[in-house]
């Protein structure tokens, strides 16, 4: 999948190159950039599971997950991604988040003491 792009032609060797080279670099610095938002991410861990355990809610929230999903379906159709793919990295982000929270509360898998 091309995300709607065209196919770029070149005049020669040289120019495919450069841009191959000025692509993969600019991948490399998102890829920094996501792992940062990963962090920051998964760094909110401490606040939800602070505020579930005072409000005693279990860390699964079959609602909020179900509404990031939907919100997720409607942004990668809009972007023309994969939405398969992008469920499947939301998916990996909230198992990484919810470990989080439930190393900070010692909880099991079922969100319960």
């Amino acid at each position: 999948m091309n995300g709607g792009c065209e196919i770029k032609s070149f005049k020669n060797k040289k120019e495919a190159e450069e841009l191959l080279k000025a692509s993969r670099k600019s991948i490399d610095e998102i890829d920094n950039q996501l792992l940062d938002l990963i962090s920051q991410r998964t760094a909110l861990a401490k606040d939800i599971a602070s505020s579930k355990d005072y409000l005693e809610m279990p860390v699964f929230d079959e609602f909020r997950e179900k509404a990031i999903h939907e919100k997720i379906k409607r942004l990668s159709e809009e972007k023309n991604l994969d939405v398969d793919i992008i469920n499947q990295i939301v998916d990996m982000l909230t198992i990484l988040n919810k470990n989080a929270q439930k190393g900070i509360l010692r909880r099991n898998a079922d969100g319960k003491y």
